[in-house]
């Protein structure tokens, strides 16, 4: 008969999950919360029933492997050479200003300086599954302050390698810690050139043969495979389980079957990744975190304030606009996974007490808590930030606003978020010789668009200021395509402000945010994936003889009843 322990323990997880989760979100509160409750809950620390917390633990590194995999396989090659400069420069740059607020601290709180240093260390490595997580929910992962913190997380996945090496073996000579980065970093280069060759290779067609065959259950296989695989091979150099999936996932993406690679991990990512948190629950201590309350408020406030300082100050330098900088900042305000590992080496090599592995787990909670409030808390933030003295013009975004982009512009297309979306729009109206003008606030975007002899304006299209330049009194119509719906309703609201009669078109990120951007005063909101299935449906009805007016009258019934549902 087989053992029992780990259906029992993952049953309990999965439900202690759930109970958690929904009372988290009666109260409001993000689910994460509530996940991490669940893991307190049957953890060794509290009475009742104790899950074993290496196999939640095995279940959650699946969890956290399944996330990156899905997050690297929606990027391209493309997408991450634009990362570049963000990930070295300014990855770099925070993590070794983070890192600076542990000696400083280490005197108050009882520490040695090397001991501040590795406290640093543990405080500059952001947790990449919660703030991904925070981002998706927000529906601000492909945004651009989306992209410059996954740029930067990217970066501190790759520092934990040599943090790893380096501070539990500080005291070895010279010659050996330098002789195990050398090796470290030949083992890394290595797993990402033999990634990319078998990517090219073996994995477009081991996927397409089985597509081919149309057999789901292998091509699900496959997809699990690699995913896991590839992060075994990562861990088995010294590398993270996050790295190795990621570096897996851009594999894929370059292939044909990204899509369908996507859709089949989604759902195993979901259930695996909530096992995650609560395996996070079940190592803190709650005497401990009642013991240095005081200690861990500090670190709290280091993390929440300091850090999310550092980077916003990081990726201003970088020449990003103010709202950007610091709503990166804001996303990777918390402790994540990585200390968690790094802690437990120091401790393990005897480098560090073991109250520094519990104080690194109670930051953890209460920053992964405080994190959503935070981020929530963004709008009076970026207000206050906008009426400083001294950067209050960098938060207004009209830095690089140019007074002559408009200059003999008239009856223009006011195109606000050069995206995707934005690009196909200005690549139709210039094929038509259509005039119109960009509001772009990715600075190598709007470079890249001047050169290309565009006008365009670099900013916030939210804020007033930066709409001022667009000639809107002059212009026919401005589409509002940024992917964050608040800033997509304050574009709205200060277009309508600056030319009453200008036509609006918006695009709504989810179904619900159709009505608050009608309400801001758009003539026209679009949402993809609603668009996407009404093509679904034409098609599909086309084939079985429904065409012609019956089709456009279905149609039209449906955006109808999508687009403008009755009053309540």
């Amino acid at each position: 008969m087989t053992d029992p322990g780990l259906l029992l323990d993952l049953v309990a997880a999965v439900l202690v999950a759930f109970a958690g989760g929904a009372l988290a979100q009666r109260l409001g509160l993000p689910v994460v919360v509530g996940y991490l409750l669940a893991g307190m809950a049957i953890g060794p620390f509290t009475p009742g029933f104790h899950a074993n917390q290496h196999s939640i633990d095995t279940l959650a590194e699946i969890g956290v492997t399944f996330l990156m995999f899905a997050i690297g396989a929606e990027f391209s090659r493309a997408e991450l050479r634009r990362l570049g400069r963000v990930g070295l420069l300014g990855g770099l740059g925070q993590i070794v200003a983070t890192a600076a607020i542990g000696p400083a601290l280490a005197p108050a709180l009882g520490f040695t300086p090397f001991q501040g240093v590795f406290l640093g260390a543990l405080l500059a490595l952001s947790s990449t599954v919660v703030a991904l997580k925070l981002l998706g929910a927000r529906g601000e992962l492909g945004s651009l302050h989306g992209h410059v913190a996954l740029g930067i997380l990217v970066a501190q996945d790759l520092a934990a390698i040599p943090l790893v090496v380096v501070l539990p073996h500080a005291g070895a000579s010279g010659g050996q810690l330098a002789a195990d980065l050398l090796r470290a970093g030949a083992e890394a280069a290595a797993l990402v050139v033999g990634a990319y060759l078998i990517g090219v290779r073996a994995v477009p067609w081991l996927l397409g043969h089985v597509a081919i065959q149309r057999t789901r259950e292998l091509f699900l296989l496959g997809v699990v495979g690699l995913a896991l695989g590839t992060a075994l091979a990562a861990q088995a150099i010294g590398l993270s389980l996050a790295f190795g999936a990621f570096l897996a996932g851009l594999v894929v993406a370059e292939s044909e079957f990204r899509a369908q690679v996507i859709a089949e991990a989604v759902p195993l990512r979901d259930l695996f990744t909530s096992l995650f948190f609560v395996s996070v629950g079940m190592l803190i201590d709650p005497r401990t975190l009642l013991d240095q309350a005081g200690t861990v408020a500090v670190l709290t406030a280091a993390v929440l304030v300091g850090k999310t300082l550092v980077v916003t100050v990081v990726v201003l330098l970088l020449g990003f606009p103010g709202r950007v900088a610091l709503l990166a900042g804001l996303s990777l305000a918390q402790v994540g996974e990585l200390s968690f590992v790094l802690a437990q080496v120091g401790v393990a090599s005897g480098a560090v007490p073991r109250l520094l592995l519990d104080l690194t787990l109670d930051t953890s909670l209460t920053t992964i808590v405080l994190a959503p409030l935070l981020v929530r808390a963004a709008p009076p933030i970026l207000w206050a930030a906008r009426h400083l003295p001294l950067v209050g013009r960098r938060f207004d975004g009209d830095a690089g606003a140019d007074d002559d982009a408009a200059a003999g512009v008239r009856r223009h297309v006011v195109v606000c978020g050069c995206g995707r979306v934005g690009g196909e729009l200005v690549d139709a109206l210039r094929r038509r010789s259509i005039p119109c003008l960009v509001i772009e606030y990715h600075p190598d975007v709007a470079r890249r668009l001047r050169e290309d002899g565009l006008p365009v304006v670099w900013g916030d299209a939210a804020n007033p200021a930066v709409l001022d330049h667009a000639a809107l009194p002059e212009a026919r119509l401005l589409a509002a395509l940024v992917p964050d719906v608040a800033d997509a309703e304050r574009i709205v609201r200060g277009a309508r402000a600056l030319n009453p009669r200008i036509h609006v078109v918006a695009r709504a990120q989810r179904g619900e945010d159709v009505a608050r951007l009608r309400r801001a005063g758009a003539a026209v909101v679009v949402q993809p994936e609603f668009e996407a299935g009404v093509e679904v449906i034409r098609h599909t009805l086309q084939r079985y003889g429904v065409v012609g007016m019956e089709l456009n009258h279905l149609i039209a019934g449906r955006r109808r009843a999508f687009y403008e549902p009755p009053p309540t």
